[in-house]
């Protein structure tokens, strides 16, 4: 079997006026993507997705570029279940060779960035298609589940104090969640204000429902400690992304200031980032999107990260389909795993670009059973939003 075709898309998906949230990064007006088809010469079809930007908060432009025609074109005759050495060899570039005979990495300097978020892409079509080739989900590929259900909790919360408890309240309604996150940071005030916000979604939940928090890392440090603190007896199950990623340090002077639980991940890129983080003793919970870390096979090496360090794994799934149903795999394969993320605010580029319905029940969510990923892919509706010139 060999790879025939490789063919991207930036895909842009409307949002409707009346289901658009406004947060730190501005109003959300479409939902975004870069979405890969790879075909087979033996007719199987594998999805992938890339991404550079949370929403519709990017352009995907270089990214669709860099998979049409330069890491495609690469790929194009290889078996796609050589699926590891494929990773490792569109990670080291020219020196792919020498790091496959000397046994280390030996990466270009562009590997972070749009270089991991093509091969995350790549690397989730290659699983779906050696799922498929089989006849198998990918999580029977690696190694097996452990649940044919798992927990979800309801992302989203930006409504103000007046109307956070409200907005909360109907996400548990909606799917009988036991867990919510909600937004604060810079789309607030102050730290004063985002720990009053907390505070009122407390009051409204009750004693029982878990609350994590998501600051987009826009806290400075000292705004972060303050938050941790203000916010201390809204019994928070996590503080994710306090700070800025671009300050490892910071983030593990306010995990070692604080009693809240300390999630981060999704703007970091590769197994080795997270091995840093784990060294410097930096969080809790690691958050890898399978649509920018390195894809599948990097979410579980960081997965293996996590659960040799004690640490625990949430992936960071507000995204498109393929990136969503490759997150649940990870989650049901990995030991580390106990949650995952589904989105609240509008998400067409899940609910629209699979054509089965993506449902949560009594706060849990089945692991596909289908072959590859187990998404049936509306195809028709990726060229339909397709960006074109």
């Amino acid at each position: 079997m060999q790879i025939k075709s490789v063919q991207a898309w930036w895909v842009q998906i409307p949002i409707a006026d009346d289901k658009q949230h406004v947060s730190d990064f501005g109003r959300l007006r479409t939902f975004d993507a870069a979405i890969l088809r790879i075909e087979t010469d033996t007719g199987i079809v594998g999805w992938g997705e890339g991404k550079n930007a949370a929403g519709s908060a990017g352009h995907y432009d270089t990214l669709v570029h860099l998979l049409n025609h330069e890491f495609g074109p690469k790929i194009i005759g290889r078996d796609p279940r050589d699926i590891t050495w494929i990773w490792e060899d569109l990670y080291n570039g020219v020196r792919a060779d020498k790091a496959r005979r000397l046994g280390h990495p030996m990466p270009e300097l562009a590997r972070r960035g749009l270089t991991l978020a093509a091969i995350s892409a790549i690397d989730i079509a290659l699983w779906d298609i050696a799922g498929k080739a089989q006849g198998e989900p990918v999580w029977r590929l690696l190694g097996g589940r452990k649940a044919d259900r798992l927990p979800a909790y309801a992302s989203g919360g930006w409504a103000d104090v007046d109307g956070i408890g409200h907005q909360l309240q109907s996400y548990i309604d909606a799917g009988g969640f036991r867990a919510v996150k909600m937004r604060v940071g810079a789309m607030d005030r102050s730290p004063a204000h985002s720990a009053a916000r907390v505070a009122a979604a407390r009051a409204a939940l009750g004693p029982d429902v878990a609350i994590m928090v998501d600051a987009h890392g826009t806290f400075t440090v000292a705004e972060a400690k303050r938050f941790a603190h203000l916010a201390a007896d809204s019994d928070i199950a996590w503080f994710e992304e306090p700070v800025t990623a671009d300050d490892p340090a910071g983030i593990a002077e306010l995990r070692a200031a604080t009693h809240i639980p300390v999630a981060i991940g999704e703007s970091e890129a590769g197994r080795f980032d997270f091995a840093r983080l784990a060294a410097m003793r930096a969080a809790d919970i690691f958050q890898p999107d399978p649509a920018y870390c390195g894809g599948i096979t990097e979410a579980m090496r960081i997965g293996a990260i996590a659960n040799a360090h004690n640490l625990r794994l949430a992936p960071h799934l507000w995204a498109g389909a393929p990136c969503f149903f490759a997150g649940l795999h990870v989650c049901a394969a990995s030991p580390a795993s106990f949650t995952v993320e589904f989105s609240l605010g509008a998400n067409p580029m899940i609910h629209d670009l699979s054509q089965q319905p993506v449902l949560v029940s009594d706060g849990e969510i089945a692991i596909p059973e289908g072959p590859g990923l187990g998404l049936d892919m509306a195809g028709d509706l990726v060229r339909k939003f397709a960006r074109t010139g």
